[in-house]
């Protein structure tokens, strides 16, 4: 921003304008008063910036607030008894209350966060040293309200007003000027005030010339030509007053009302909404124009100017705009232009304009692969990098932390009932449920705060006083997810049609489970048959299989070739995915289950119908752990079958509901002859397949290997 500008700009307490040919900024020299400015090369910068790194105390880094310091185990309200005694087994951590009215909800953003110590002690550091954050991990586990926390820990006496001036040298160049939050608006209503008076002084001088021609034509007997003459006049003073006008500078950002530093979320923004942008004016001439600084528009990287930008989803944004947002982030400002080429204010360009925000860049694990690698270094380079966590250690602490949600919650819609002591317990029953891992609680606080709304809609509607336990449990029924309810409609359809197969025994025929999306079971039956080969032995699958489920049906195949003594190179083995449907099969969950089905088909043994399974294999019989084994557990039980086969790795995951447990036996294997064991009706044939896979995978886990499986991580399939 050039130091040489000629605009008038008025003195906050002095509301007449300047004397024609002395600039505000020459009044406040002679007048002794010194500008909040001072030259640094050819820009206009702050005298003092507490911002800046330079003039920091080299002592403040040992000043840093910790978790601790800062409250990360916030304690719910001291006037709420806790029994310690039964805090262990209690499900609301020994927390005595009668309803979430008991709990104080903390008043700070950032000591509402739960269980994401370790992202909220960065938040707090990099609030503190000014650094950019970056945030990876699931939807839903606080990553937007870390960035609003964030905007409240940072200083707000350091705010500024931006004003963008008309340029009387260049039209398309507007001036841009910085002041003090709060000053914008003084020197706004003082410039329109002199220009109210200029007006009105114009406004006094064209009549009265006015009434001199219109009188002397009168008298002239002319009465027509002064007419004309009184049109001309009055068109000349109207085109001519709108250069007064443009003398009002146009505040692109205001500060003046803010109390906290300030917060945008950007999420989604195109490049206009983003970085600025000049609107098109379609009146470019003749008197009729708008001013083109009052036609800039700032983005959000300069309303967060001092503050937070929040950007979601950060691979979303088109490649050129996140180079001119590195651009920013490594400058401090940015000049504001048109975006569209083809635009009037394409050819409009302010001075570069503050910018000087911290970047909060969030999204999923993917989100990296397409983020600009220069962008993603700056804020590497000059901040934090942390990822979300998406369950936590299932602790009493932590439960008392989650009744304290539920308050959150309630207080922040602000037209719940609270609930009552079981109710929370219900939600808290659901958080275990949803992780997905024993002795762990979900971290997935959107989609279980969805579930808060909707029992406490409930309730709402019946008007009552408190949110109860059956509220919470209709509320888990109304809140299932889209894939949930296309997965039990699934179910109910096979039944009309009897696809489903939940009794007897069939050849080549098991019942395989999956998940559709994150939450929803669903029962998928797997045919194998064997057929004389055409030419050399195939294995072939059919159902959509995607990349991970070929592979799996390849390592089934490599275990049937090694110990089977049938010829397979003169057969052919078809595996079908019955009715996988348009999304075709993903994952390796599956694996047993082909296996299972191949070896019946080739050994002519039936397989019970009763049975459901799922898990993983290796290439050594080893049945590996899988995601998802509660929902698909509870989706054999509503497809009718009584028996289910699970990875024993992920026995200690399973937390299906209650009504679920009296209507299916859960059997967890550990290895393929396990499975067959189960799973196959009748004695195998001596020295058959079934029968050394049995003395295989028997003498091979009699020796320790199955260590291997017990140790895997479970899958996300």
């Amino acid at each position: 921003m050039s130091n040489d500008t000629n605009v008038d700009d008025p003195p906050e307490d002095a509301p007449d304008a300047a004397p024609d040919g002395d600039s505000v900024e020459e009044q406040r020299e002679r007048q002794g008063e010194r500008s909040p400015y001072e030259e640094d090369g050819d820009r206009r910068t702050d005298v003092d910036d507490p911002t800046d790194d330079r003039s920091r105390s080299s002592d403040e880094d040992d000043d840093i607030e910790t978790v601790n310091d800062l409250g990360s185990s916030v304690e719910v309200d001291p006037g709420v008894e806790v029994d310690e005694d039964i805090a262990e087994d209690d499900l609301l951590g020994g927390l005595k209350i009668d309803s979430t009215e008991d709990i104080e909800v903390p008043d700070r953003l950032v000591d509402q966060v739960i269980g994401q110590d370790e992202a909220r002690d960065i938040i707090i550091k990099a609030a503190k040293q000014r650094r950019h954050v970056m945030m990876i991990g699931s939807p839903g586990t606080g990553k937007s309200m870390l960035a609003k926390a964030m905007s409240q820990l940072l200083p707000k006496e350091d705010l500024q007003d931006v004003l963008v001036y008309h340029n009387p040298d260049d039209g398309n160049e507007p001036k841009v000027r910085t002041v003090p939050a709060g000053k914008g608006e003084q020197i706004i209503d003082a410039h329109k005030e002199e220009a109210r008076k200029r007006n009105q002084m114009r406004s006094i001088l064209m009549w009265i010339i006015i009434a001199i021609v219109v009188g002397y034509a009168i008298l002239s007997g002319s009465i027509l030509l002064g007419i004309l003459a009184a049109g001309i006049i009055w068109l000349i003073f109207r085109y001519t007053s709108r250069g007064t006008d443009a003398m009002v500078p146009n505040m692109i950002v205001n500060n003046g009302d803010q109390r906290v530093a300030p917060f945008e979320d950007a999420t989604g923004a195109h490049a206009g909404a983003l970085l600025g942008d000049v609107r098109h004016d379609p009146f470019q001439s003749g008197g009729m124009e708008t001013p083109s600084h009052d036609r800039v528009e700032p983005g959000s990287i300069h309303k967060s100017n001092k503050g937070v930008l929040f950007v979601d989803e950060i691979n979303t944004l088109d490649i050129r705009t996140q180079q001119k947002l590195m651009t920013a982030i490594q400058e401090g400002e940015f000049a504001i232009t048109g975006q569209s080429e083809r635009s009037s204010g394409a050819m409009v360009q302010t001075e570069p304009v503050p910018c000087d925000f911290i970047m909060v860049a969030a999204g999923n694990l993917d989100a990296m692969e397409n983020m600009h690698p220069a962008l993603r270094n700056r804020i590497k380079g000059y901040g934090y990098e942390v990822y979300m966590d998406d369950t936590i250690e299932d602790t009493p602490e932590m439960r008392r932390k989650y009744a304290r949600f539920i308050a959150q919650e309630v207080e922040r819609d602000g037209r719940l009932p609270h609930f009552t002591d079981d109710a929370v317990e219900e939600v808290i029953l659901e958080a275990k449920r949803r992780s997905g891992r024993k002795n762990h609680l979900t971290l997935l606080f959107r989609s279980l705060g969805g579930l808060v709304r909707v029992a406490g809609d409930i309730a709402r509607a019946e008007d009552r006083e408190f949110t109860t336990r059956e509220d919470v449990l209709q509320a888990k029924q109304r809140s299932r997810s889209i894939e949930q309810q296309l997965a039990d409609d699934y179910i109910e359809r096979r039944k009309d049609y009897e696809l489903q197969v939940n009794e007897g025994g069939v050849e080549g025929r098991v019942n395989g489970l999956a998940v559709m999306g994150e939450d929803s079971g669903i029962m998928l039956p797997v045919m194998a048959e064997i057929a004389p080969a055409q030419g050399g032995g195939q294995v072939i699958a059919t159902g959509k299989l995607k990349e991970m489920a070929e592979e799996s049906v390849q390592n089934v195949s490599a275990i049937i070739k090694k110990f089977s003594d049938v010829d397979l190179s003169e057969k052919d083995i078809h595996i079908q995915f019955v009715q996988a449907g348009q999304q075709g099969v993903d994952g390796d969950s599956a694996s047993i289950t082909v296996a299972t089905a191949v070896i019946s088909a080739l050994e002519n043994i039936p397989v019970d119908q009763s049975v459901a399974m799922t898990g993983s294999l290796s290439v050594r019989g080893d049945v590996l752990p899988v995601g998802g084994v509660t929902h698909k557990i509870e989706a054999a039980a509503k497809a009718g079958c009584s028996k289910v086969i699970i990875p024993e790795a992920n026995e200690q995951d399973v937390m299906i509901e209650e009504e679920y447990e009296e209507m299916i036996e859960i059997i967890p294997c550990a290895n393929i002859s396990e499975v067959l064991d189960v799973a196959l009706m009748g004695e195998p044939k001596k020295d058959s397949l079934v029968d050394r896979l049995k003395s295989i995978t028997g003498t091979a886990f009699d020796q320790g290997t199955v260590g291997s499986a017990g140790g895997s991580n479970p899958s996300p399939q």
